[in-house]
């Protein structure tokens, strides 16, 4: 058996910055779907050597966020809208399984208290920030994975959310999801407080599946428009 050799201390710690930073790049529509780019244009915009880059490349690239282009270099990964259906489907799976297990008359609610707090406030008090809530949404259904106790389950969760973050943050640069967001945030929780875990899972399910169509319906336009907003953001 072949022995493993290890990663130099130095390249190593180069290559998770590189990645971390592309991988920002990516989320912040600073790289959009689609795009091309160099080898040669990421050293220069990484400022790091090409061995540490391209550890950062591999691993994006078996994460699903990159294509290897032969001959040209590298394309942030189209939006593949089936691939997306599937993830959000898987979600429904992992979170009612977790909602079941937090409606169980066992399981303490004390865990949820914070959840509570954020999206059971008064109207006036909902943060109106797209960027923000988007945050905050993917906290609310990690914490409910989290608060079950399964950690497979969890990290499996944490994987899907990494894949469909791009364009869940785009579900929040129009207000009324926001507003429709603390709506059935608030519900999903009452009902597993009052331990109705098919009506919770029921909403659930709803949830995830309004979130879907939003999908379907962002294109490289609006995430154009997204990345121009959010340069004349930085301008001014």
């Amino acid at each position: 058996m072949p022995t493993l050799v290890p990663l130099n201390n130095q390249f190593s710690s180069l290559a998770d910055d590189a990645y971390l930073a592309i991988k920002q790049k990516i989320f912040s529509f600073e790289m959009l779907p689609g795009d091309l780019i160099s080898e040669g244009n990421l050293v220069r915009l990484m400022q790091v050597s090409r061995t540490p880059l391209r550890q950062a490349l591999q691993r994006l690239q078996y994460e699903g966020f990159l294509n290897a282009i032969p001959k040209i270099g590298w394309q942030i990964a189209p939006l593949d809208f089936n691939k997306l259906d599937e993830l959000y489907d898987f979600r429904i799976l992992i979170e009612g399984h977790a909602i079941k297990i937090l409606c169980d008359k066992a399981c303490s609610h004390e865990p949820l208290n914070e959840l509570v707090k954020i999206w059971l406030c008064k109207t006036s008090d909902r943060i109106q920030d797209g960027e923000q809530v988007g945050l905050l949404d993917e906290n609310f259904h990690h914490q409910l994975v989290k608060i079950a106790g399964n950690q497979e389950m969890l990290r499996m969760h944490q994987e899907i959310s990494e894949r469909i973050r791009i364009v869940r943050r785009l579900d929040f640069t129009k207000g009324n999801r926001i507003q429709e967001t603390y709506d059935e945030h608030a519900k999903i929780l009452k009902a597993i407080m009052d331990r109705r875990g098919a009506e919770a899972k029921r909403l659930l399910t709803s949830h995830i599946d309004q979130s879907k169509i939003e999908v379907r319906k962002i294109t490289l336009a609006a995430m154009h428009e997204v990345k121009e907003n959010s340069r004349l953001k930085v301008k001014s």
